[in-house]
């Protein structure tokens, strides 16, 4: 790993974890290899089923996203719910969404590397190695 990435990555940990405390967030992070990726997540509610994740899994879901260190929202589908394939996704979804089954909620806080990394996204209104938070229900998984 980029020694640029591994610094950065231990400024998202230590922003990441100041907010979960300031916000009495108990989350768990999910380890890679048992290596930490410093992405942490709630599950708010499981869901059911027997469905597996892989990175060709469409799923369904409906999310709201926002800034973790100013709390702007930028996305909502609370109106309509995509469905995109699992290994297209944003890293930071491709591991935190398979924590939860079909009708399971899911908050996710992903470091800038699992995002959109140091590439500024303009037309979300995001900065270079923006944090975010996602609050994710997963509708339907199809294999």
């Amino acid at each position: 790993m980029p020694a640029q990435i591994s610094a950065q990555q231990a400024i998202d940990e230590k922003i990441i974890t100041a907010y979960l405390k300031s916000n009495n967030i108990t989350a768990q992070v999910i380890d890679s290899a048992n290596v930490s990726t410093g992405i942490y997540y709630v599950i708010d509610t499981l869901g059911s089923g027997i469905d597996l994740y892989t990175s060709s899994t469409l799923i369904t879901v409906g999310y709201k996203a926002s800034l973790l260190t100013t709390g702007k929202e930028f996305v909502s589908t609370d109106q309509f719910h995509p469905t995109y394939i699992l290994g297209a996704t944003i890293k930071g979804w491709q591991f935190g969404i398979p924590k939860v089954k079909k009708g399971g909620t899911i908050t996710l806080y992903l470091p800038s590397h699992y995002a959109y990394g140091p590439f500024a996204q303009p037309t979300l209104g995001l900065p270079a190695n923006a944090i975010l938070i996602f609050n994710i229900k997963v509708y339907n998984i199809t294999n």
